[in-house]
């Protein structure tokens, strides 16, 4: 698991529950401690395509983050490209939850 002095941000996570007539609907707003990575690199999506990240996320494992979720941190409000559980399987490893955003 991460440790709690990496955890220097916050971030507030509205999940992605599907799409309704008016646009995307999300689910109720829940704040959760992270480490936020400023960089742009290139990601392929749910769908395999090539797109661009700007910002990474890494949450405790369990963190719940789907792709289309909405998150806000650091000020900007920035959409889920695609969320991993990065676990070692009881090896000791940092387990967390990497999300990957536009």
């Amino acid at each position: 698991m991460l440790p709690d002095w990496l955890l220097r941000h916050e971030a507030l996570i509205e999940p992605f529950l599907g799409d309704g007539a008016y646009g995307p609907i999300f689910g109720a707003a829940v704040t959760a401690k992270c480490l936020v990575d400023d960089e742009r690199r290139l990601v392929r999506d749910a769908q395999g395509a090539e797109t661009v990240s700007d910002t990474t996320i890494f949450f405790p494992p369990g963190t719940r983050c789907p792709e289309g979720s909405r998150v806000t941190v650091n000020g900007r409000v920035t959409t889920v490209i695609a969320s991993y559980a990065r676990d070692g399987g009881g090896l000791p490893t940092p387990d967390h939850v990497e999300v990957v955003c536009r």
